[in-house]
């Protein structure tokens, strides 16, 4: 069965081969025989009912440098000119994601879409987590500098990071003597108009920072990921080191609790993070990264397996 996938994601320009999650998925798609098709979230239309948008098809090869060929550009009508779209466009969290998410949600009943519009829309990444506090560090969410004062001089030293920030950036160690607190949330608070997340500093973060991804519900492997040196962020687009691992008897059990929520939620590829091998940080839905490390490490295929979960959603 030839599927035509139309994959909304970042310019192809930018993306490094060696470890993008969605060029890794693009490949697996084109073994398989689908014919492939680009478009950013920016070229997305809704006219007469239809939601519509002008994408190019593309070709993929991992060969750095021409790791990619685009043909002439086509009108698609989304819900009848494809079979799947992916919604693979990275973060920010903020109202040009949120509107594609609505706008893709109008065509679910045609086109089957890559996580469930909805869903990524009622799920933000450091927020829905909250739903599972009991596995979390614990954390404060506020704007209030009072608040974060109060929290630091309970858990000694302190994470401050943004509440819809990814890949990383803008996450501040703060220490007991508190100093910058109060210039680190005065800066947050002119930057960001929502709250902030403020969490307990968790040591065993030099022993790594955990991704574990799910496909349609199930866990497809780990891989664990060391903060660089001089860092508390072990994120691998800021420098953390990749590393084989295995799950721990209470991550088993955090992946328990999710795996069927994820599943009923139409949330067919997920990433979470877990400090030290206890602590659930993130539930990342929008565009989850890391199987192109846990592959090599395991000898696994996690495109295939998403493919497979989703050619078992397509009417044949």
């Amino acid at each position: 069965m030839s599927l035509r996938v139309a994959v909304q994601m970042d310019p192809l320009e930018s993306i490094s081969i060696e470890g993008d999650s969605t060029f890794a998925i693009m490949l697996g798609a084109q073994a398989r025989g689908h014919r492939l098709f680009h478009y950013a979230p920016e070229a997305l239309s809704w006219q007469g009912g239809r939601l519509w948008t002008q994408a190019h098809p593309v070709t993929v090869q991992r060969v750095a440098g021409d790791h990619f060929s685009f043909g002439p550009p086509e009108l698609l009508d989304l819900g009848r000119d494809a079979d799947v779209v992916l919604m693979r466009q990275d973060p920010p969290f903020d109202l040009g994601y949120i509107t594609a998410t609505h706008l893709l949600e109008r065509i679910q009943e045609e086109t089957l879409v890559v996580n469930d519009p909805a869903s990524v829309r009622n799920a933000p990444e450091k927020v829905w987590v909250l739903d599972y506090a009991r596995f979390m560090p614990p954390t404060l969410v506020t704007r209030s500098l009072a608040a974060a004062r109060q929290f630091l001089a309970e858990h000694g030293e302190i994470v401050v990071k943004p509440l819809h920030g990814n890949g990383g950036k803008a996450v501040f160690k703060i220490g007991r003597d508190g100093e910058n607190l109060a210039s680190l949330i005065e800066v947050f608070n002119t930057a960001y108009r929502e709250p902030h997340v403020v969490q307990a500093f968790l040591p065993g973060v030099a022993e790594g920072d955990k991704r574990i991804v799910f496909v349609d519900g199930e866990v497809a492997g780990a891989v664990n990921r060391i903060p660089g040196e001089g860092e508390i962020r072990s994120n691998l687009a800021v420098g953390g080191k990749a590393a084989k691992t295995e799950l721990t008897a209470r991550e088993e059990e955090i992946c328990a609790a999710l795996g069927p929520e994820l599943k009923r939620r139409g949330l067919l590829f997920v990433g979470i993070d877990v400090i030290g091998g206890e602590w659930l940080t993130e539930i990342n839905v929008t565009s989850p990264t890391g199987i192109v490390a846990i592959d090599r490490f395991n000898g696994t295929d996690t495109p295939a397996k998403i493919w497979d979960a989703i050619e078992a959603k397509i009417p044949r």
